[in-house]
């Protein structure tokens, strides 16, 4: 009882301040609900960026990679860093030079409005049939099982799943829908901290555990007990080789945090340029720290198992048997409301950018052209109810899928590789023209979707089934067999990426704009930069590379 008082009691909380905060924010304008009026400091920037890329899919699937493969899976988390630099430094300035609220919007000013809409459509299908019922699928998995609602309210294990999924999905689009951007970034700022604490606090109790009262003694029985869970270079058969790195492995991680409008409308948001830099590095140096809270409590389930102190049967569970055995009774309530927290804020921050897209991009552009802010807004909210029954509906139905972490991974492909190579063209030339960019878009997406889903099925089945036939048979055997079979899915993003650019460089060179593209300013915001950005962004660089030496 004193769990579910004091989950409710702090979710109640966040929501209160948000209300609070966001009570004077004019709502009706398209500046106002879709980017917080352009108000958004260093601070709230950092904080709704963080909660909102962190959610139980990370948590609960990194923890578990890590669980089997140790700290190489770090990759996720502290090559990010490097990307958000990037953003900070090169893109984030143009953006807010064309005073953008929508990446899209820049498509369509450097090719045409066309570009625009099917990047935005190759977006919000993502949005929903990915990524907020993966998030909400996810997410319910590990509210029902803390509280154990099944059990709670007399119900079966997947009645459970509906009534937390549907749970999750009407309070995120309360605050997603009707309360605009503000309202999700003041609620996460405030889960972020939340989240740090808590999530910090649980490594912090296994090795306290593992180290019979000290943590340092607890790294030392780690390190000494299981060195080879602290390599940080993946072989091939690793989930994240260390070759992807320079690879597939950056363009994933600046397609995100460069390019997804989930991620970067919390920057497009920010009061000035230096307000936007500010909270991007701070968000890159507490990224490099992230490891500790979805890397390190996995390779301590691993140590505890491996001891006879947990009993984990499937790497998924590894978490959550950790967050069992060492958090304190009195603090699982608090735990579980800033875990709420952050599948919120992962859900609300892609369903804030789903409504943003159709409110400016579609709406506006296709369907009521001479639609005022009131009237593009009240669409917007339409469209996001509607996506958030149709993502409701949908979650439940994902628990057949083996890995969400790696279905996501994959899957996102379809639209990212091709939405960054035609961003990435579009910013570094001048005269390749519109055609260029539609073929770029249908192109990689299509030929991913053929290798990923049809050749290489394919290809590995039919070498498992030779490898069999000669004798094969453990599992390290057949894994290598795998790997040799085809190509790791982060290069194949990688050759399609180059592949993509030299198709449009080609159709830019044979038929060039007839005019050049200038970037226009709009002087909706001050973009005088930090002048400690460089500084701070190279500092952040070095501190990744030496994490890697150290861990080498």
């Amino acid at each position: 009882m004193i769990s579910i008082l004091s989950f409710a009691g702090f979710t109640t909380i966040v929501a209160i301040i948000s209300y609070l905060a966001t009570r004077k924010t004019d709502e009706t304008s398209s500046d106002g609900y879709f980017l917080g009026g352009r108000s958004l400091t260093a601070g709230v920037i950092a904080g709704s960026l963080l909660l909102t890329n962190l959610s139980t899919e990370q948590i609960v699937g990194l923890n578990g990679s890590a669980y089997s493969e140790g700290i190489l899976v770090m990759a996720w988390e502290t090559l990010a860093a490097i990307a958000m630099v990037v953003t900070a430094l090169y893109l984030l300035p143009r953006y807010l030079k064309s005073g953008l609220i929508t990446i899209p919007q820049f498509l369509s000013r450097r090719f045409d409005v066309a570009t625009k809409t099917l990047t935005s459509g190759l977006f919000l299908t993502g949005y929903v049939v990915v990524l907020l019922p993966t998030i909400l699928y996810s997410g319910s998995l590990a509210i029902s099982g803390m509280f154990n609602v099944p059990e709670l309210l007399g119900v079966s294990d997947q009645a459970a799943l509906w009534v937390c999924v549907w749970g999750i999905g009407v309070i995120g689009s309360i605050y997603a829908v009707f309360g605009g951007l503000k309202a999700v970034a003041v609620s996460d700022t405030i889960n972020a901290i939340g989240l740090l604490i808590g999530g910090l606090l649980i490594p912090v109790f296994g090795l306290l555990i593992v180290g019979d009262g000290s943590v340092f003694e607890g790294i030392s029985a780690l390190k000494s007990n299981i060195p080879e869970k602290f390599d940080s270079i993946g072989g091939d058969t690793a989930s994240v080789p260390f070759a992807t790195i320079f690879t597939g492995m950056m363009l994933v991680q600046l397609f995100y945090w460069g390019t997804n409008q989930q991620i970067i409308q919390r920057a497009l948001g920010a009061k000035n340029l230096k307000e936007g830099q500010k909270g991007l590095l701070l968000g890159s140096f507490i990224k490099i720290l992230g490891p500790l809270i979805v890397v390190l409590p996995g390779i301590i389930a691993f140590y505890m198992n491996k001891n006879g102190m947990l009993n984990v049967s499937a790497t998924d569970q590894a978490y959550g048997e950790l967050v069992k055995k060492v958090l304190p009774a009195e603090l699982i309530g608090f735990f579980a409301a800033v875990l709420f927290g952050a599948i919120l804020s992962s859900f609300n921050s892609v369903l804030n950018s789903a409504v943003t897209l159709f409110g400016i991009d579609i709406y506006k552009e296709h369907i009521n052209k001479n639609a005022d802010d009131k009237t593009t807004v009240k669409y917007g909210k339409t469209f996001g109810v509607i996506l958030a029954f149709g993502a409701m509906f949908i979650a439940p139905f994902l628990s057949d899928l083996d890995s969400i972490f790696d279905y996501l991974q994959r899957v996102n492909g379809i639209y990212s590789i091709p939405i960054l190579t035609i961003i990435f063209v579009g910013f570094v030339t001048k005269k390749v023209p519109a055609i260029a960019a539609k073929i770029g878009l249908f192109s990689g997406s299509i030929l991913y979707i053929i290798s990923e889903f049809v050749i290489r099925p394919n290809m590995v089945s039919s070498a498992l089934e030779k490898s069999k036939a000669n004798g094969m048979s453990s599992i390290k055997e057949l894994k290598n067999v795998e790997v040799e079979a085809y190509p790791h899915f982060l290069h194949i993003m990688a050759i399609l990426f180059v592949l993509n650019v030299v198709i449009m460089l080609a159709i830019g060179y044979f038929k060039p704009r007839r005019v050049a593209y200038e970037q226009k300013f709009t002087h909706q915001v001050d973009i005088t930069p930090w002048k400690h950005a460089k500084i701070v962004g190279a500092i952040i660089t070095l501190i990744v590379i030496g994490v890697y030496i150290y861990y080498s």
